[in-house]
């Protein structure tokens, strides 16, 4: 029997989210609930946390956890905006400990990655035809790449090399905020990533996503680029049912 229901937790560098999720519809079920992220965030720290956040929607089902870093067979690779202690763990196996479930109902991945599979699944229909690349603009820049809805796991662009640059330290959605750039400024910074990003692989469509996809209608129009670029649908919320899907469907990379 297919799960209607799930739940996710979407782990980052300024709060841990967790919510119920509608699988039939890929939307939030009630409220989300946040805590801040602990600092330092290491792994015993923002387990207890994701504990918290479990324990306050008492949920006994797979949890889908993101995390801001590349996860192999539920093993974090690298580390973004948590700890660096991250790097080495075997997620699974200490969520699992923490929340008393088996490693095989801990679902671990990348939190890009999770937002991406959201929008597959949910989203515009287009995306699910041949090349699409999800960017979510935030703290960094995250990135999901997709071949006819089927996920490349794991692909760092946000690090791509930009003009001598490493692009999200350019191009990311802090540094528009650090910078007190105007959304023109900054759009064009954007442009000139995704110019080199789709020199590179090609795609059919970009989506992108984060925070600041809320205003999208001050910096999307003004991208200059032969790829059509849409906007997230599921914004925000994205990482959370992405991370309930993979759990749902025992889905890890």
């Amino acid at each position: 029997m297919t799960a209607t229901r799930g739940f996710g937790i979407d782990i980052g560098g300024s709060g841990i989210k967790g919510a119920l999720v509608d699988l039939e519809k890929g939307a939030l079920i009630g409220d989300r609930f946040r805590i801040d992220t602990p600092r330092p965030a290491t792994p015993d720290a923002v387990a207890d946390v994701v504990a918290e956040v479990v324990g306050h929607f008492g949920w006994d089902g797979p949890v889908g956890i993101t995390l801001p870093a590349v996860i192999k067979k539920g093993v974090a690779q690298t580390a973004a905006n948590i700890d660096p202690s991250w790097i080495g763990t075997d997620a699974d196996a200490l969520f699992a400990k923490r929340l008393d479930r088996r490693e095989e109902d801990i679902a671990m991945l990348n939190d890009a990655d999770a937002a991406g599979m959201a929008e597959i699944r949910y989203g515009d229909p287009r995306a699910r035809e041949g090349v699409t690349t999800l960017l979510t603009f935030g703290t960094g820049i995250g990135s999901a790449l997709f071949q006819h809805g089927t996920l490349m796991p794991n692909t760092e662009f946000g690090h791509l090399e930009v003009d001598g640059h490493d692009a999200e330290k350019k191009a990311a959605a802090s540094v528009k905020d650090n910078e007190g750039l105007s959304y023109p400024q900054w759009a064009k910074r954007v442009n000139r990533y995704l110019t080199v990003l789709e020199n590179l692989i090609w795609p059919d469509l970009f989506i992108v996503g984060g925070g600041v996809s809320k205003k999208s209608e001050k910096w999307v129009p003004l991208l200059k680029i032969r790829t059509p670029v849409l906007v997230a649908s599921l914004q925000n919320n994205a990482g959370i049912v992405g991370a309930a899907l993979a759990a749902a469907e025992g889905l890890e990379h």
